[in-house]
């Protein structure tokens, strides 16, 4: 079986977004990942400058197989998330592919996110791991 990397972005003040999605994952029997996704307490937080950001993305983004967004209407605003997008779309001699995930009970994601994604899910298990499988 194989294990997908992935890189999860998401906001923290939505934490408990990402962490269902985790949850999610995790429960799905004969599926496999590993999260590579910017703990709370990582010190990449205190990326003294833009550049030093963008680097300390990029290389956990580097093992990844694909990118998950959370695309609520905040990532429009986010200047993390508009990172992980460029990263995944230029930052790799291969592109990383976007899944955009729904968030829960909405119809409306961020228009950058939109734009970006090789794949738009709803938020529940098959879809999500369905578009892992197909794109990593």
């Amino acid at each position: 079986m194989k294990t997908y990397n992935l890189f999860i972005s998401h906001s923290w003040n939505y934490a408990d977004q990402y962490d269902r999605l985790v949850e999610l994952l995790r429960e799905r029997r004969y599926f496999a990942f590993r999260d590579y996704s910017v703990p709370m307490d990582d010190p990449i937080h205190d990326a003294g400058t833009d550049d030093q950001l963008r680097q300390a993305i990029r290389d956990q983004m580097t093992p990844c197989h694909v990118v998950l967004i959370l695309s609520g209407i905040y990532a429009t605003y986010s200047k993390w998330i508009n990172i992980e997008i460029d990263l995944a779309e230029s930052g790799f001699s291969q592109a990383k592919p976007i899944i955009a995930i729904r968030p829960w009970g909405s119809e409306r994601i961020s228009a950058p996110v939109r734009q970006a994604a090789d794949r738009i899910v709803r938020w529940n298990t098959e879809s999500v791991v369905g578009a892992i499988r197909d794109l990593g």
